[in-house]
């Protein structure tokens, strides 16, 4: 508590307790580190327009709590898209010899894929990780036939 009085006075801010987020007028939310912090409890509270975070399984139900915050009109990133960056490095390694330049070739194209999963969930009316795992099938059945083998 001493070091966040000491940080808040030093930045100008005001600490929140980790609860009191849910009840927040936040343009993001986002979690990070913590799994499953948005549930049937909470979710009803939240005052953000978009979850989108680092914390695997942010949701503690991912149907069920992806479909409340898309009923809300919270926008979703799923976790397995925003993440894909640490799994784009590991592919690149494992598939090619490593290549940092092309691993953050493929990186840069997180960005494309999101836009293309909030634009498909917007005329779809469907939750953006719903769209995100039929993305993901596609591409699977899609590349399993081309991957290099080593």
């Amino acid at each position: 508590q001493e070091r966040l009085a000491v940080i808040a006075k030093a930045h100008q801010v005001h600490v929140v307790q980790p609860d009191m987020f849910y009840d927040l007028p936040l343009d993001v939310y986002a979690p990070c580190a913590l799994g499953a912090t948005l549930n049937d409890a909470n979710i009803a509270r939240l005052r953000c327009k978009i979850v989108a975070g680092a914390a695997n399984n942010q949701l503690e139900d991912e149907r069920r709590h992806a479909h409340l915050l898309h009923n809300q009109g919270i926008v979703y990133v799923p976790d397995f898209l925003i993440n894909a960056g640490g799994l784009i490095n590991i592919y690149t390694d494992l598939y090619y010899t490593y290549s940092c330049a092309l691993a953050y070739q493929h990186t840069e194209r997180i960005y494309d894929t999101c836009l293309e999963v909030l634009n498909r969930s917007a005329s779809e009316h469907i939750p953006p990780s719903a769209v995100a795992e039929q993305l993901a099938e596609e591409r699977i059945h899609n590349t399993q036939a081309t991957l290099p083998h080593r």
